[in-house]
């Protein structure tokens, strides 16, 4: 309560270590917090609401693997939607709740990676149109990695960076918590850019086999004139298709040139591509 109080303008941040402690040290901890910081999240009152989401992005930079589990499952991650449907309590939350919300929802995909359900839960708000596009995390908001971190995080696989960004944060001059703040902003940009390169590539390499093997199916059936005005259509969209396909491999290929098994995978659909053009070309010309 102390923690959370909504007559405070300013965080509480002495309550809100005590809080972390708290759950840290009681067997029963991890369980309780998020159902009581749930509660408070929910509260009609703008800054007790506020200072809760505080208290919970804290508890997740110190409340370790326990903690991150019972925030990653389904039940918890409902309670947060709740005060963004307009189902719920979306109608009356201020537009500043809401907001955060978001943010710590959309910093949780990219620091759990591989918890799929909060990766579910907030792609489903923008199905819905609820969460319209991803949050712009403010020059002011400190985002410090959780501990402990997951493994192949972003903070993980740039060494410098990592050290300078611990270096930053241990700091008390809020120019260099500004700085560090700026640098986890380009690590998690520069990760979004990797997850797209990698989203292209597969749905690429699936769009190819798919076209492909369609492909065969009309050749084939194309060999015995079997084909209707409208199949010789398909099959010539297809053929169509798969030669812009082409170049589209052959950029993701310059893309790709540090990831061996990656390239494998283009260099593999790009041979099938090349083949089905052939076939294509010598069944339609005979």
């Amino acid at each position: 309560d102390k923690a959370t109080d909504p007559s405070s303008p300013e965080e509480n941040w002495e309550c809100i270590q005590r809080f972390c402690d708290q759950v840290n040290a009681d067997i029963e901890g991890p369980s309780l917090a998020p159902r009581l910081l749930a509660h408070k999240i929910q509260s009609p009152q703008e800054m007790e609401a506020l200072h809760a989401l505080t208290v919970l992005e804290t508890c997740v930079n110190n409340c370790g693997e326990r903690f991150h589990n019972e925030i990653a499952k389904f039940r918890f991650l409902n309670e947060l939607i709740k005060v963004l449907s307009p189902k719920y309590y979306g109608s009356w939350s201020s537009e500043k709740v809401k907001a955060r919300v978001t943010e710590v929802m959309f910093s949780w995909t990219v620091w759990f990676p591989q918890e799929v359900k909060i990766r579910d839960a907030y792609q489903m708000l923008k199905k819905q149109g609820i969460v319209k596009e991803d949050p712009k995390l403010p020059e002011d908001k400190i985002l410090p990695p959780p501990s402990p971190r997951p493994q192949n995080s972003i903070f993980d696989t740039d060494e410098e960076k990592s050290k300078l960004l611990a270096r930053l944060l241990k700091s008390n001059h809020s120019e260099d918590l500004q700085a560090a703040n700026r640098l986890i902003k380009s690590m998690i940009k520069e990760e979004q850019e990797k997850s797209a390169k990698v989203s292209r590539r597969v749905n690429t390499i699936s769009e190819v086999s798919e076209n492909v093997k369609r492909m065969d199916e009309l050749l084939e059936n194309y060999k015995i004139q079997e084909l209707s005005k409208s199949d010789q259509e398909t099959l010539q969209t297809l053929f169509q298709r798969c030669e812009k396909l082409r170049g589209l491999l052959f950029r993701l290929a310059n893309e790709t040139v540090d990831d061996d098994e990656a390239l494998a995978e283009i260099l593999q659909a790009n041979d099938k591509l090349t083949q089905a053009l052939g076939r294509y070309r010598q069944v339609v010309a005979s």
